[in-house]
């Protein structure tokens, strides 16, 4: 499933701003009355595709049951599924990355019913243009049909651009399905966000993208069996689409082009290789199987550089992982976690930055959330090192596991319950914040524990002041 739309718009009658290709405008859609029985959008889309169209827009789902992924959206009683089957009338903003397939399910949703499809692009639409549609809309909506209202890159449109579809959108004159990538809680208003569901898309999985490849291969929009591909063209296919159905296609047609002229008329279908497809999209297959040796080597090199300051190989090891389509979840995670481990009190804000960028992992998503990751790396390698918080929950965890727990003194336990007190709970707490200093003498392990260092600081970054202080605190509250 994919959002497979043409990048530009071309104006259209009454100010209508339609988009090229699959959905263009024609001047018997223009017209308001009299019109004959509506054809179903997915016939009319397929006869109105030229022959030379990319294959992203032929092969384009023209029904429910072609389109792959989002099952999140799509099961049954889902809100979206219900919108494309023609039981919902509620407008939507479809959030996610491009290629998820929101030109597609907007185009679904229209030929649900028979609604007309009207499309317009931020990029290149107006107040005039947003008008002109509702108007038409209104009009059509006189004769018992609706529109439905198609704006791609939404959070492009100007607060004015937005409030000029509040009451269109609050009286049904139109049913908006609204593409965006980015969060629509931060770039659309929220009038217009409270009269829609908001849909979040995701990337398509691995046998998502496969299984479009397989069926351009062979359906007869595609390349009908005129081509094959082997399994590590497929797999390079796959990994160049990262989860956009888009790029996947354009990939295939770029190389399945190259390997039909090089063919000629050999018989049979052409294999498509993996030295095609590389040479087709300029770009070198990455060894590295994500559920094999290579998945643990790279993680392991990547973490070993930027244990040892290594900042250029950690790059590498990072470009490597990206490039081959590695979870920039699962990257995000080994930061946060070295962070702590190699790194710690040397340079406290190196965790900050290690979970900021998983956090904007979440929020961005791929390709952007790359910076993010680049950026916690350096920080990461060229941080002053430490492994001293590791060895000191080590060394704790060590003698907790080897018995010496020990009773919590008295005069540290809750004293808050009836009858604490005589049991000697809480007596003798000595309260830090009532000396100038906010420290005191007072014992605060258990008996077998009293003078036993765990946190050993050493002379690396923030832990070189760390050190002197944690050594006058313990002179304090040991006497």
């Amino acid at each position: 499933m994919s959002d497979w739309q043409a990048e530009d718009s071309v104006g259209a009658k009454d100010g209508v701003v339609a988009e090229d290709g699959l959905f263009e405008a024609t001047p018997e859609e223009s017209a308001i009355v009299d019109e004959p029985d509506v054809v179903s959008v997915a016939e009319r889309a397929l006869s109105s595709v030229p022959p030379g169209a990319p294959l992203a827009v032929r092969m384009r789902p023209l029904t429910l049951g072609e389109v792959v992924g989002q099952q999140h959206l799509l099961g049954p009683g889902a809100p979206l599924r219900r919108m494309v089957e023609g039981s919902g009338a509620a407008s939507v903003l479809l959030y996610g990355p491009p290629g998820t397939g929101k030109t597609t399910l907007a185009s679904l949703i229209s030929g649900a019913t028979g609604r007309r499809f009207e499309a317009l692009s931020a990029l290149s639409a107006g107040v005039k243009e947003v008008r002109g549609v509702i108007e038409l809309a209104r009009r059509r909506l006189l004769n018992g049909e609706q529109t439905v209202l198609f704006i791609d890159e939404v959070h492009r449109f100007s607060k004015t651009q937005q409030d000029a579809l509040l009451a269109a959108v609050e009286n049904r004159i139109v049913l908006l399905v609204g593409a965006t990538t980015e969060n629509p809680s931060f770039s659309v208003v929220s009038a217009l966000l409270s009269r829609s569901l908001v849909l979040q898309l995701q990337s398509l999985t691995a046998a998502d993208v496969q299984e479009l490849l397989e069926r351009a291969v062979t359906d007869e929009r595609g390349f009908g069996g005129a081509i094959a591909i082997d399994d590590d063209a497929m797999e390079h296919l796959v990994r160049l689409a990262a989860g956009d159905a888009r790029r996947a296609l354009t990939a295939l047609e770029a190389a399945a082009g190259a390997a039909l002229d090089t063919a000629g008329d050999a018989p049979g279908p052409v294999v498509l290789d993996l030295a095609t497809v590389e040479a087709s999209v300029d770009k070198a297959a990455v060894r590295y199987d994500r559920a094999g040796d290579q998945h643990y080597d790279v993680i392991s090199a990547f973490i070993k550089s930027i244990r040892g300051s290594d900042v250029d190989a950690a790059l590498h090891y990072l470009a490597r992982m990206l490039t081959a389509g590695e979870d920039p979840r699962f990257i995000a995670r080994r930061l946060v976690v070295h962070a702590s481990e190699d790194i710690g009190m040397a340079d406290p804000m190196a965790l900050q930055t290690a979970t900021a960028a998983a956090q904007a992992v979440q929020l961005i998503g791929m390709p952007e959330a790359r910076l993010a990751l680049a950026q916690a790396t350096i920080h990461l390698a060229t941080a002053p090192k430490s492994g001293a918080v590791i060895a000191a929950l080590g060394a704790a965890m060590a003698d907790v596991a080897a018995g010496k727990s020990g009773l919590v003194p008295p005069h540290l336990r809750d004293g808050h319950y009836k009858g604490a007190e005589q049991l000697g709970n809480a007596v003798g707490y000595k309260y830090p914040h009532d000396t100038r200093d906010g420290v005191l003498r007072q014992q605060y392990p258990p008996d077998d524990l009293v003078g036993v260092d765990y946190y050993q600081p050493t002379a690396h970054g923030n832990e070189r002041e760390i050190a002197d202080r944690v050594s006058k605190l313990r002179r304090i509250v040991r006497g």
